[in-house]
């Protein structure tokens, strides 16, 4: 009996030793999948990087897009306000125009036509226009543009503006419209 029960021990311990050999190829195998070689991290940081690259293009190019599109919409509507100023100007121009075709006395008229042209005036200086002044100044061609020369009629005018032909005007301290004049010699 004593051989019987050694015998059934040394069956047990190839089968055990076959079954711990098996999992330790299975073990082996997984670690060999799981382990990657620097090639393959390589290639997936490369991936990462370019999907991140991609990513940021993407983004960058919405940001363009966007605002060039914000850029159109504001020129669009840049001089809003000032039209807006102007429209009770237009409003009285009409209002004049049709007491003109009724008035029989001019004093009135004039008087209504030098009130829009204030108000004119006004809302425009609110938006930053501003008059040159250029009668009696000292020539200067970064301001004015002369058209004639004429003798000066004293010697302290000569070199200076005599007449202005077009008034020129400044906005936020910016020429936009020169002033015509007549220059003493």
């Amino acid at each position: 009996m004593l051989k019987k029960k050694k015998k059934e021990p040394v069956e047990n311990t190839e089968e055990i030793n076959t079954t711990v050999n098996e999992n330790e190829q299975d073990i082996d195998q997984q670690a060999d999948e799981n382990v990657t070689s620097p090639v393959d991290t390589l290639k997936q940081e490369l991936s990462l990087a370019n999907d991140k690259y991609l990513r940021l293009y993407a983004e960058f190019d919405n940001f363009r897009r966007r605002t060039i599109k914000e850029r159109e919409e504001a020129r669009k509507l840049e001089g809003k306000d000032l039209i807006v100023s102007l429209l009770p100007v237009l409003d009285d121009f009409e209002r004049a125009s049709r007491a003109m075709e009724t008035a029989t006395d001019v004093a009135p008229v004039k008087e209504g036509v030098a009130l829009i042209q204030n108000k004119l005036k006004n809302a425009l200086t609110k938006h930053g226009l501003k008059e040159m002044e250029s009668i009696g100044t000292t020539f200067d061609p970064d301001l004015q543009e002369a058209i004639t020369n004429i003798p000066a009629p004293t010697d302290d005018l000569k070199g200076k503006v005599v007449d202005e032909m077009e008034k020129g005007y400044l906005l936020n301290d910016r020429v936009v419209r020169f002033a015509k004049v007549i220059v003493g010699a």
